[in-house]
C-alpha cells in the first residue's frame, strides 16, 4: 500500500525557518509600501505626473479608514519628493459687493478660496462638504469653499460608494475635471443661485477606492469612466519567497503598527500572526496586508497583554477567544450531529455512503466553518440516467451540477461502453435542506457511486473533498483547513479512535496552517490526513480494494461483471416480449 498519509509538520507553515529574520534596520513608511505594492505605488506616481486631461485613478481595494488613512499618507509623501520646492498657490479670493460676486486669482495663502495642493481624503461626503456652499444670513451672501476647493493643486481621494449613492456629484465632478474650473450650481434644482457667481480655474487630481463590485457599478452608472482613468490594485497578500519577501511584510505590518497607540511586539508574536495569516490568505507561501485583519490582530491581543508588550500568547488567548465568542452557530451544528439529529457515521462501513467535507457561510456570520455532509448513492437498471436529486428538487446550483456531469463523464471513459449505461443510478446529499453548491463533494460523490456499483463498502471513518477533471485528476478546493476541522471535532467529541481521518487533494497541502489540537492528534496517530492525486489513490483508502489490479479482483472488475448482469436482465426483458409477439402471428 503506497502511503498517502502526511506527517504532522505538513500541516501548518514552516515557521521555524523564519525564526533568524530579524529587523534591525527599519524603513519609512514610503520605502515599505513601495516593496510590497509595487504596481499600485508605480500607479499613484503615475497619477501625480500625468498630463492626461482627465486626471483619474480607480483603486481596487477596501475603502476603510485605514486606507484612506495610508494612502493620503503615501501620496503626499510622493507629492514632497517630485514637487517643486517652490510654493504655488492655486484657487483665489471672492468678494460681494452691492450683491455682485467678483472672482480675483489668488495672492497669498489668507485668500478665501486659495489653495497650496496637498493630498485630501473622505470616505463620505455630502454635496456641500464637497462643492461648498452659498449661504444667506440676515440679507448677507456668504461663500463657504469645498474639499475641492482645498484640494485645489493636490489630490482628492474619495470612496466609490459615496458617488454610487449620489451619483449627481459624480457626473459634476467630472465635469469639473474635464473643463478644470469650478462652476456654482445649487444643489436643489427647485431652488436655484440668486445671484450670478463667476467661476474660478481648478486643477485636481482624482483619486477613487472601491471594492470589485462597487467598480462595476460605476462603469455601469458611467460607461467612459475606464477608458480615462488609471488602474491598480491593492494587493492584499504577499508570496513569501525568501528572506528578505518576509521581512518586507514584517515591516509592513510593524509600519501599520506604528500607527496604531500599541505597544511593543514581542518576538514570540511574529509566528502566532504568520500562522494565523496564513490561514486568512489561505496558502502557506503566502502572508495578508491588509490593514483591518493586521489592525484587528493586534487590537484586540493588546486587550491580553500588560500594556508593555505583545507576546504570542496573548495573540493567541486573544484569538482562541474570538473563535469562542463567534462559535455558536457551529457549537449547534456540532451538537445535532452528536444527538444524532443530523446523521453522520464515524464508524464502520457502508455501501453507497461517504462523509464529504462542506464550509458553511452564513450570511451576516463573520466566520466560516466546516461541516461533514453525508452523501449516499443508490443504483439499480435502468437507462444510465445519474439522477442528482439536489438539481431535480432546485437545490443545487450550477457548478454542483457541472461536477456531477464530470463525474458521469468520467466513468463513461473509463468503463469503455460501447453503449449507453444500463443501469440508473441516484445521488443525494441527505438532510441538506438549502442550496449547494461548488464542485468540492464531486470526489466524495464519485467514490460514493463506485462503492454502489461495485458493492464494497466505505470507512466511514474517513471523510473526503476535492473537485475532479475529466481524468480522474483530484483538484484543489477551497477552506481546507475550516473542512478538515469540522470533521475532527466531531470525531473528537466522540472520540478519536486511532483510525479516524481525512482524505484531501494532494495539491491542498500549501494550504493547511490547521489549529493546534488537529496537529497534536496527527502527531499522536489519533487522526490522519491523506493527500492523493487521482481518484483511484482516494477509493483505495476508502474501500481497501484497488480501482484496478490485472492479478486480483478490483473494482472496475467488479464494476464490468454487474453491469453485464444488468445488460443480460435488460436482454431478457426486451427478448421476452418480442417472443410473445411472434406467438401472436
Amino acid at each position: 500500500m503506497k502511503n498517502y498519509k502526511l506527517e504532522w509538520h505538513a500541516l501548518q507553515p514552516a515557521i521555524a525557518r523564519f525564526q533568524h529574520v530579524s529587523l534591525d534596520n527599519l524603513v519609512t513608511y514610503l520605502d515599505s509600501f513601495s516593496a510590497v505594492q509595487t504596481r499600485l505605488y508605480y500607479g499613484l506616481d503615475l497619477l501625480l505626473k500625468t498630463r492626461a486631461q482627465v486626471p483619474i485613478m480607480i483603486i481596487k481595494s477596501p475603502a476603510t479608514a485605514l486606507y484612506f488613512t495610508l494612502l493620503q499618507r503615501i501620496l503626499s509623501s510622493l507629492t514632497e519628493h517630485t514637487k517643486d520646492k517652490s510654493p504655488i498657490l492655486y484657487g483665489g479670493r471672492y468678494e460681494i459687493n452691492e450683491e455682485i460676486v467678483h472672482w480675483y486669482p489668488v495672492k497669498t495663502i489668507q485668500d478665501n478660496f486659495s489653495s497650496s495642493g496637498g493630498v485630501y481624503q473622505a470616505a463620505w461626503i455630502e454635496h456641500n462638504h464637497l462643492f461648498g456652499s452659498v449661504r444667506f444670513h440676515q440679507s448677507k451672501i456668504s461663500l463657504s469653499p469645498g474639499l475641492v476647493h482645498r484640494a485645489n493643486g493636490g489630490v482628492l481621494i474619495l470612496s466609490i460608494r459615496t458617488l454610487l449613492e449620489q451619483p449627481l456629484i459624480w457626473f459634476r465632478l467630472k465635469k469639473m475635471l474635464i473643463h478644470k474650473k469650478y462652476e456654482w450650481y445649487s444643489h436643489d434644482e427647485h431652488a436655484p443661485l440668486p445671484l450670478d457667481i463667476p467661476s474660478m480655474p481648478m486643477q485636481l487630481r482624482l483619486l477613487l477606492l472601491g471594492e470589485r463590485d462597487m467598480i462595476e457599478a460605476l462603469q455601469n452608472l458611467d460607461s467612459e469612466v475606464s477608458s480615462i482613468s488609471l488602474y491598480s490594485e491593492f494587493e492584499d497578500k504577499i508570496e513569501i519567497f525568501n528572506d528578505m519577501s518576509l521581512i518586507n511584510w514584517r515591516r509592513w505590518v510593524q509600519n501599520v503598527v506604528e500607527g496604531l497607540p500599541c505597544p511593543m511586539l514581542d518576538h514570540t508574536f511574529w509566528p502566532v500572526l504568520i500562522h494565523e495569516g496564513t490561514r486568512w490568505t489561505g496558502d502557506q507561501r503566502s502572508l495578508p496586508l491588509d490593514l483591518d485583519w493586521i489592525s484587528t490582530q493586534v487590537q484586540e491581543a493588546i486587550l491580553y497583554s500588560d500594556g508593555q508588550i505583545i507576546s504570542g500568547e496573548n495573540l493567541q488567548q486573544a484569538m482562541n477567544a474570538r473563535i469562542w465568542r463567534e462559535g455558536c452557530l457551529a457549537e449547534n451544528i456540532l451538537n445535532d450531529i452528536i444527538k444524532e439529529q443530523v446523521h453522520i457515521d464515524t464508524k464502520g462501513a457502508v455501501i453507497g455512503q461517504i462523509n464529504a467535507l462542506s464550509i458553511i457561510e452564513y450570511p451576516g456570520h463573520p466566520r466560516a466553518f466546516g461541516e461533514p455532509l453525508r452523501i449516499s448513492c443508490v443504483v439499480h437498471s435502468g437507462d444510465g440516467e445519474l439522477n442528482d436529486v439536489e438539481r431535480k428538487v432546485a437545490l443545487g446550483g450550477n457548478i454542483h451540477s457541472k461536477g456531477l456531469m464530470i463525474i458521469q463523464s468520467w466513468l463513461m471513459s473509463v468503463l469503455q461502453l460501447d453503449q449507453p449505461m444500463p443501469f440508473s443510478a441516484s445521488l443525494v446529499f441527505e438532510q441538506s435542506y438549502t442550496e449547494v453548491d461548488g464542485d468540492s463533494a464531486s470526489l466524495a460523490a464519485l467514490c460514493a457511486l463506485i462503492s454502489a456499483l461495485s458493492l464494497q463498502p466505505i470507512n466511514q471513518k474517513i471523510a473526503v473533498t476535492g473537485s475532479l477533471d475529466q481524468f480522474g485528476h483530484v483538484q484543489s478546493v477551497g477552506g481546507i483547513n475550516e473542512k478538515i476541522e469540522g470533521f475532527f471535532h466531531i470525531c473528537n467529541k466522540r472520540t478519536l479512535t486511532g483510525n479516524q481521518g481525512v482524505i484531501i487533494p494532494s495539491t491542498n497541502i500549501r494550504h493547511l496552517a490547521l489549529h493546534k489540537d488537529v496537529i497534536h492528534a496527527v502527531r499522536n496517530e489519533k487522526f490522519y490526513i491523506w493527500a492523493v492525486s487521482s481518484v483511484d489513490e482516494a477509493i483505495f483508502l476508502l474501500t481497501g480494494v484497488a480501482w484496478k489490479d490485472a492479478e486480483s479482483h478490483s473494482l472496475l472488475r467488479l464494476i464490468q461483471t454487474r453491469i453485464a448482469k444488468f445488460t443480460m436482465q435488460d436482454t431478457r426483458h426486451r427478448v421476452g416480449p418480442m417472443r410473445w409477439l411472434s406467438c401472436l402471428k
